[in-house]
């Protein structure tokens, strides 16, 4: 079986699994290739609110498929990889990466593009491009710098060693630390929360802090939460 994205929808979460078991779901150069795509399909959808980013299997992803790695990384900053980055960082929803397993290479690209990260306890964190006479473009190597500060980034990128869940949450890696066992639950509840909250306000959050194009003012937005406030109840964003 070759490796595929899988899609699937529960009313306003998406969940996007990676799936490539035989190689602990390293991305091949088609799935990077089919990401963006179907992220601007998801994004018209006005159901949606959450993408959870998730590996298949017990484990994240263990990074870019090396046996196609000329032909992802072909183009340096436009290459397949680096597009499906930005695509994931860029899209206009809040994403989650649910990791654990593996999240190395290629797969801590991804979670690094996700706007929060969430890990089991067990999972294991590597930026490895030095073990295997990659240069990452620059685009990948400054975001990581913007999660984790400049020295960090060093230290991850330098060595390419592997740290613990524990060290990645001291980093500044990941968010939220859970037990092996509730890391769905923890995840489906973060979600839940975030998907009752506005989502003008979310979009306009996210496009500040990552840079991009800020949406307008909705009134009718505003009107509601402040009434909602005033009566007692939840808002009703729809």
């Amino acid at each position: 079986m070759t490796g595929e994205l899988i899609l699937t929808q529960d009313g306003p979460l998406a969940t996007l699994v990676i799936t490539n078991p035989a190689k602990r779901n390293a991305m091949t150069a088609a799935m990077w290739a089919a990401l963006p795509g179907m992220l601007e399909v998801l994004a018209k959808d006005p159901v949606n609110r959450v993408l959870v980013v998730a590996g298949a299997g017990g484990t994240f992803c263990a990074g870019a498929d090396i046996a196609e790695a000329a032909a992802i990384a072909r183009a340096g900053d436009d290459s397949l990889a680096v597009a499906a980055e930005r695509a994931l960082a860029e899209f206009p929803r809040p994403t989650i990466a649910r990791i654990d397993g593996f999240c190395v290479g290629g797969g801590c690209q991804l979670a690094v593009a996700c706007d929060l990260r969430v890990a089991a306890a067990s999972a294991r964190f590597g930026v490895t491009p030095a073990k295997l006479g990659i240069v990452y473009p620059p685009s990948t190597t400054r975001r990581l710098a913007a999660l984790v500060g400049p020295a960090k980034a060093k230290l991850l990128l330098f060595t390419g060693e592997l740290v613990d869940a524990t060290e990645a949450l001291r980093f500044g890696l990941v968010d939220r630390l859970v037990a092996d066992d509730l890391l769905s639950a923890a995840v489906d509840d973060l979600a839940a929360t975030i998907a009752t909250r506005s989502r003008l306000t979310l979009r306009a959050a996210k496009a500040v802090l990552g840079d991009l194009p800020v949406p307008a003012p909705d009134e009718r937005e505003l009107a509601e939460g402040v009434a909602a406030f005033l009566e007692r109840r939840a808002p009703n964003w729809a």
